[in-house]
């Protein structure tokens, strides 16, 4: 049986190599997806579109209108008097926000009444406009609040010490980094062998295959085991990425991220394989398991919260594997978790690797 499977795993092997595009994909995708997608696709909204409507002229509201310039949050485009002017710079998707300073502004906070200062929003992008609008709120009551302590200082009193938690800087990165670690286990360890096993039905050479006396467990095992090798190379390559890069390195045991990562690659071997024993054909391959990333990537909690979605959605989500796998990344990553403190995890991953790898080698049928 050892003899067997080194001669099939030395077929598998070559077969890899000789690929023109696997070897090169396995390499180029993990370092495109780790040095790109971390900087683009960020939850932090940045320079906003910013139209001022200036009716009071006073030291308060150039002092507003300096503060909005010098925010790497906001990007100032234009100060006007007329509102009509800078509704066009917000129709035209110029402008994201319209802040209009009334007449007498300055001089109404003196008073019990003071005037109100108008925040129109765009919200065709909503998380942009929401966003935005609360920045905005934050800036304006920055500039107030500092020009009211130069004209009557008064000695300022905390009332709040605000600490951030394993993630200090709120840094989004951190956040998405070990997101994107597990999707590139997801498409790497389940899709490719998926796609190997059906071009291989396509190419027609799983026939020779089929006439011998290989058991499909054994057929089964050196199909998965390559794609287990890569995917902890992959792994390697994308931690030492964020190590190198973003500054991201564990803040617990390394061995507890490969011991998750092992029975997670073991369960996305398994789904793929399982999709290619049902499939004819590479392109019915590739639309099954499209949809199971897309459910995997909306629901699983890797770039949205779960405590967020409705209840049905997060009662489905127990049914995911990589639900537990994201928990377990960003726990030991951010927290410094233990595997005793995510035992029910580990767990999880155990009980999925082990079902979907029976299910894969039972759903293989030879025939001779």
């Amino acid at each position: 049986m050892r003899r067997t499977l080194l001669v099939l795993l030395e077929k598998e092997f070559r077969q890899f190599m000789r690929n023109a595009f696997m070897p090169k994909m396995v390499i180029v995708f993990p370092l495109l997806v780790m040095l790109v997608i971390p900087w683009v696709a960020t939850m932090d909204v940045r320079h906003v579109g910013v139209s001022i409507v200036d009716n009071d002229h006073s030291e308060a509201s150039r002092r507003i209108v300096e503060k909005i310039r010098s925010s790497d949050y906001f990007s100032l485009k234009s100060v006007t008097e007329s509102y009509e002017a800078a509704y066009a710079s917000l129709e035209e998707g110029d402008a994201d926000v319209i802040l209009s300073i009334p007449e007498h502004f300055e001089r109404s906070l003196a008073g019990s009444s003071p005037r109100r200062i108008g925040v129109d929003v765009n919200g065709t992008n909503a998380l942009k406009g929401a966003l935005g609008s609360q920045y905005m709120v934050q800036i304006v009551r920055q500039a107030l609040a500092e020009l009211q302590q130069e004209q009557m200082p008064v000695v300022a009193t905390d009332l709040f010490v605000v600490q951030n938690r394993y993630n200090p800087t709120l840094d989004y990165q951190h956040f998405m980094v070990p997101a994107l670690m597990i999707i590139l286990l997801v498409l790497i360890c389940g899709f490719l062998p998926g796609i190997n096993l059906v071009s291989e039905k396509e190419f027609g050479t799983i026939e020779q295959i089929n006439v011998t006396p290989v058991s499909r467990f054994l057929f089964t095992l050196a199909k998965l085991i390559p794609y287990w090798i890569i995917g902890f190379v992959v792994l390697t390559l994308a931690m030492l990425l964020a190590w190198w890069v973003y500054g991201l390195v564990p803040a617990g045991s390394v061995g507890s991220v490969y011991l998750a990562a092992f029975f997670f690659i073991l369960t996305m071997s398994g789904l793929g394989i399982i999709i290619a024993n049902r499939s004819s054909t590479m392109q019915q391959t590739m639309f099954v398991m499209f949809f199971f990333i897309m459910i995997f990537v909306l629901m699983s909690g890797l770039l949205t919260p779960i405590e967020s979605m409705p209840a049905w959605a997060r009662a489905i989500t127990y049914l995911l594997p990589p639900r537990y796998f994201v928990e377990v990344m960003r726990a030991v990553y951010l927290k410094g978790a233990s595997i005793v403190e995510l035992w029910p995890q580990y767990l999880a991953l155990v009980g999925y690797a082990g079902l979907f790898n029976a299910v894969a080698a039972l759903t293989y049928k030879k025939q001779s």
